[in-house]
């Protein structure tokens, strides 16, 4: 099943990611994913934020905004829901007052949905959400490249903020636990100050990839997909994306912004050219409703989604398969 026509959407009066059908998870159980390509899972969790919260509230307004994303890719010259079925999967049910039980809840319901032989995109939420679902992803793929945009290494310690758990430290843990496949991060649009030379130190002694700003204005988004196109080759790939990865003129709801960021056509772009990857699994995090204006952000943040979907969808068309 595609997407609702417009005006059928309107009439049924309810709200899923891109007027898609919702899994009927009440009367299925996890049974519900099975026969999707993809599957779009919401996580309401901003409680790992170290600066201004307001993420919860994502999932419920992109999928307000996702609504108004029509389904043809121009630029791939595929209707990405045609090419793929994809349902909304809701929103992930946690005790709000447990960090450690929202990683559990994440990562058991990312769980089924791989079981199910889809690929999960995450919604969140903030960036913690990210390693409950690559410790899933790990243990169905072994380690797996990942992309990450962001402003931010999210390689920070225990020692910054008092917490070994947070939204600056997904990558730190996915490193230390080798969920990543060695030289096999690539980190986009980061220029945020650190708090220790660790951090950058960590990145660095496991191979990793890191293009800042100054790569990005030199060699272009096309040029930096290539690199990454080859170097990820045919292994199974994770599309972590940050929303302050693009600069706060562009993305201004978010909570914790850095000046001198990527632009939102360049974070399209950067996505559009990574055509061709084993893409496993998606989220896109951190984006804030509250702090947004005129609803930018979340436009932004509903068409990245939908550029990571058609990602699949070039799968589907080469291939005949997704999430391999």
């Amino acid at each position: 099943m595609s997407q609702l026509a417009a005006a059928a959407y309107l009439r049924q009066g309810l709200t899923s990611f891109f007027r898609l059908p919702m899994a009927d998870l009440r009367h299925q159980g996890p049974e519900a994913y099975r026969g999707a390509d993809a599957v779009l899972l919401g996580v309401p969790w901003d409680g790992s934020v170290t600066y201004r919260p307001g993420t919860r509230f994502a999932p419920y307004e992109l999928r307000r905004v996702s609504a108004l994303v029509q389904g043809y890719h121009p630029g791939h010259r595929l209707d990405v829901f045609s090419t793929i079925t994809a349902r909304d999967g809701g929103n992930v049910a946690f005790p709000p007052f447990s960090p450690a039980a929202v990683r559990e809840c994440i990562s058991a319901e990312v769980g089924a949905i791989v079981d199910a032989g889809a690929v999960p995109f995450v919604v969140g939420g903030d960036h913690s959400i990210a390693l409950p679902c690559l410790h899933t992803l790990h243990r169905h793929h072994g380690p797996v490249c990942v992309v990450h945009i962001d402003a931010h290494l999210d390689t920070s310690t225990a020692e910054v903020w008092g917490e070994p758990h947070h939204h600056g430290t997904p990558f730190r843990h996915a490193l230390e636990r080798g969920l990543i496949a060695p030289g096999g991060l690539f980190q986009v649009g980061i220029r945020a100050t650190w708090g220790g030379a660790d951090e950058g130190n960590l990145v660095a002694a496991h191979g990793a990839t890191v293009f800042g700003m100054d790569a990005i204005e030199t060699l272009g988004m096309p040029t930096i997909a290539k690199h990454i196109v080859a170097g990820v080759g045919d292994r199974p790939v994770y599309i972590s994306f940050d929303i302050d990865g693009v600069d706060p003129a562009y993305a201004p709801g978010t909570g914790t912004p850095v000046p001198g960021g990527i632009t939102s056509r360049e974070a399209r772009r950067l996505l559009q050219s990574l055509a061709g990857i084993n893409l496993v699994g998606m989220d896109l995090v951190e984006v804030a409703p509250n702090l947004d204006h005129a609803d930018i952000t979340l436009h932004l943040g509903a068409h990245l989604l939908f550029e990571g979907l058609a990602l699949a969808a070039v799968a589907r068309r080469t291939t005949g398969a997704t999430g391999t």
